[in-house]
């Protein structure tokens, strides 16, 4: 069972917030939150935010199971362009320079981890190491 958490009209720029939601996408929950907790970036607090939020989100779902033995994961994290606002900077001579004011809406979605797909993460991993 999957859960949906959507931010939207972040004020920051799709790009560097991209460059955080690639950093968790496909990752286990628990990895994810441990990883945007020390991220240097800005947009890791809003992310880590989101996450918790989707966390509750699928609490709420499925009051009956635990977190701990769902083996959740983040399925899908994508950056999508918001509202720019435009606004004139002076510039020499008499003009002006345009300054846009990038944000963004940011939506997760993370689901448990079926038997399949864990054993399947597992061997890539044993194969990794045997390399």
């Amino acid at each position: 069972m999957e859960a949906v958490a959507r931010l939207k009209n972040v004020p920051t720029s799709p790009r560097k917030m991209r460059l955080v939601a690639g950093l968790v996408r496909g990752k286990s929950v628990n990895k994810a939150l441990g990883l945007l907790k020390f991220e240097a970036n800005s947009g890791a607090a809003r992310i880590e935010k989101l996450l918790l939020s989707a966390l509750s989100n699928w609490q709420q779902k499925n009051e009956d199971a635990r977190i701990e033995d769902a083996n959740l994961y983040i399925k899908e994290i994508f950056v999508d362009e918001g509202k720019m606002l435009k606004r004139l900077r002076p510039a020499p001579q008499g003009r002006g320079y345009r300054i846009r004011k990038r944000s963004n809406h940011v939506t997760l979605v993370i689901d448990s981890m079926t038997e399949e797909q864990l054993e399947q993460q597992q061997s890539k991993k044993s194969k990794k190491a045997n390399k």
